[in-house]
Formats: structure tokens, C-alpha cells, sequence
């Protein structure tokens, strides 16, 4: 059973900085892309972040130059470092990652269970 818990996440005000963390474990191979979404309320679940097993990035234009994705593989974990934070980035932020459960190439879609950023203004 692999799990995805995310920390990290709170109530700031705007202009001011949170880093968000989530750290897989269970009986896992290796883990390829890793990535953020969030969800406001009313809206559609978008993609804020990702990261390759590599260490290549992508971001949302909404977040370029604010938000910085990393990973630490060793630890099974990614982060997202939030700067500049906007009443526009309140959302609940969701963790997911694709997941190699065996040495075969069949990967395994895994989301964490959420955690809530609200900024104030």
C-alpha cells in the first residue's frame, strides 16, 4: 500500500511564504513525475507544479517565479516552496505522483489526501 501525506500547509497573509512537503512511503520500486495541484473552492482541480525523476520542472503561469517545485529522492518526498502568496492561491494543494510498484514500467497513479493553504489579504 503506497500512502502520500502531505504537511505544511496554513493560513498566511499575503505576500508571505508557506513550503509544502509530501513524503511517500510503502513498498515502492520508484517513483517518476511528482506534482502539485490544488482546488479552490467551486473550481476544477488544476496542476500547479510538477517535477520529473530527473529534476525537470514545470509550472502554471499563475505561480511562475513565485512557486518552486523539488524533490528529494532519497527521502521520497516533494516540495513546493510558496513565495509571495496571493488570496488567489487559497486552495486545497494535492499531492500525486506516479509510482513504480515493481521493476516492470507499469505505473501507479497515487494522490495524497490534501492540505489546505488559505491566504489572507
Amino acid at each position: 500500500q503506497v500512502q502520500l501525506v502531505e504537511s505544511g500547509g496554513g493560513l498566511v497573509q499575503a505576500g508571505g511564504s508557506l513550503r509544502l512537503s509530501c513524503a511517500a512511503s510503502g513498498s515502492i520500486f520508484s517513483i517518476n513525475d511528482m506534482d502539485w495541484f490544488r482546488q479552490a473552492p467551486g473550481k476544477q482541480r488544476e496542476l500547479v507544479a510538477g517535477i520529473t525523476k530527473g529534476g525537470s520542472t514545470n509550472y502554471a503561469d499563475s505561480v511562475k517565479g513565485r512557486f518552486t517545485i523539488s524533490r528529494d529522492n532519497a527521502k521520497k518526498t516533494v516540495y513546493l516552496q510558496m513565495n509571495s502568496l496571493k488570496p488567489e492561491d487559497t486552495a486545497v494543494y494535492y499531492c500525486h505522483a506516479r509510482v513504480r510498484l515493481t521493476a516492470d514500467l507499469r505505473e501507479y497513479i497515487y494522490w495524497g489526501q490534501g492540505t489546505q493553504v488559505t491566504v489572507s489579504s
